[in-house]
């Protein structure tokens, strides 16, 4: 037990601030999602309509992946997880107080706006944290330093269905957004004094621990040009990642952003029963996340970066396709509940081979390349918004989930042409 007796390694520290950061930023993003039937109900929105708050969301959290890792690359994780705290508590301000102000369709596109500010403020969370994992970790627990911040994104999604259930019944679904901002303003305050960029600018950090380092084979950082930008957005390797990850987050938004809905409306759950039920899928996707983070390392270790990273997503993707075809067949509500969350945690499971595998690949550029994984990613949820809000207008939920499961077996096949162990050689 002499392990319990060692101190804490400072990066596991700084880790846990940006866990807290990633579980904030899926209580704001998924809000919307959760209270989504009570705001149609007051504002006269319709399903094409939350679908476009939606869209606006993932399609400014898209635009801003790449120019806010170069930022993140330039000024440091500090100073811009400073600003995502400080952007994005503004955001879900203006959410709920947007009715007090405007009406008609002055008030639908100040919900635009408020939901496009909030995800612009969430650009750099993903990418940015890649990179400090780059930075503070050795690279044999890379996938499963990702894989447990995934899982602080779906611990979050985890808290929001019962959290803004409870909170609603008592101060609607305005008060309960706006209780949200106190604890982004305390986190965000405590990273700002706490935080740094690199290990070296830490004080608190041993020798020891800078030697644990040497594994990472890092080389210098070269200063992100243009040309630079360029030649990592059109690499063979990044490109085939952020593609397939377009597919499997087409399945990740189909669950993050409409699973609680189809519970409420197709499945007829409601109340708290619907809160701790619209949870249960979350759950999956944060023990899929961390789970899968350690299990992609050992394969790694075991069988090399192309196969180890490769083999997570061929199982567990097409799983993650034929437990939303089950969910359709379910026979009742809380059969249906189950198979969302085995498939949501089937998806979840690749979130450390895409992101260490596009570290490995762009090493000192992961910030860069990690943006154009994201960006490729969040192209799916801007292209799940759309096309399930038009289904679900249609009173078509099925062929949402159909669709869901093409878009889990491309992402799957394309992981077939992606080899990690192909390092980037760029010029500056």
């Amino acid at each position: 037990m002499a392990w319990l007796r060692q101190p804490v390694r400072i990066r596991w520290w700084i880790f846990a601030f940006l866990f807290g950061f990633a579980v904030m930023s899926y209580l704001q993003r998924t809000s919307i999602a959760v209270a989504a039937k009570e705001i149609m109900s007051q504002l006269h929105l319709s399903h094409w309509q939350i679908g476009l708050l939606n869209a606006a969301f993932v399609a400014a959290y898209t635009l801003s992946q790449v120019p806010a890792a170069a930022f993140g690359q330039r000024y440091g994780a500090r100073t811009t997880f400073v600003l995502v705290g400080i952007v994005g508590m503004l955001a879900m301000i203006a959410t709920p107080l947007a009715p007090m102000l405007f009406a008609g369709t002055g008030l639908f596109l100040a919900l635009l706006a408020a939901q496009a500010l909030l995800g612009a403020s969430q650009g750099p969370v993903f990418p940015v944290y890649a990179a400090v994992v780059e930075a503070w970790f050795p690279q044999k627990r890379w996938a499963l330093a990702n894989g447990l911040n995934s899982g602080g994104m779906n611990l979050g999604g985890l808290m929001t269905a019962p959290l803004i259930v409870i909170l609603a019944q008592s101060y609607g679904w305005q008060g309960a957004l706006l209780r949200l901002a106190p604890p982004a303003v305390v986190l965000t305050a405590w990273w700002g004094w706490y935080g740094r960029n690199t290990p070296e600018q830490h004080t608190s950090v041993t020798p020891q621990e800078i030697a644990e380092l040497a594994d990472t084979d890092r080389p210098p950082p070269t200063p992100l040009t243009w040309r630079r930008l360029i030649g990592i957005a059109t690499n063979r390797d990044v490109l085939l990642l952020a593609i397939s990850y377009l597919c499997m987050n087409f399945s990740f938004y189909l669950l993050s952003t409409w699973s609680y809905l189809y519970l409420v409306e197709i499945r007829k759950l409601s109340g708290i029963e619907s809160g701790f039920a619209g949870a249960l899928p979350w759950l999956g996707a944060a023990v899929g996340a961390a789970v899968g983070g350690e299990v992609c390392d050992r394969l790694v270790l075991k069988f090399g970066a192309r196969w180890g990273y490769r083999l997570v997503p061929l199982v567990t993707l097409p799983i993650a396709g034929l437990m939303l075809l089950v969910t359709i067949r379910a026979a009742t509500a809380y059969a249906a509940v189950a198979a969302l969350t085995v498939a949501f945690c089937a998806v979840e499971f690749t979130e450390g081979a895409y992101w260490a595998a596009t570290m490995r690949v762009a090493r000192a550029d992961t910030g860069a390349a990690t943006g154009v994984l994201n960006t490729g990613g969040n192209t799916g949820g801007i292209v799940c918004g759309l096309v399930v809000g038009a289904l679900a207008d249609a009173g078509s939920y099925s062929a949402c989930f159909v669709t869901g499961t093409v878009f889990a077996l491309v992402g799957a096949g394309l992981w077939l042409l992606i080899d990690a162990d192909r390092r980037l050689q760029l010029r500056a």
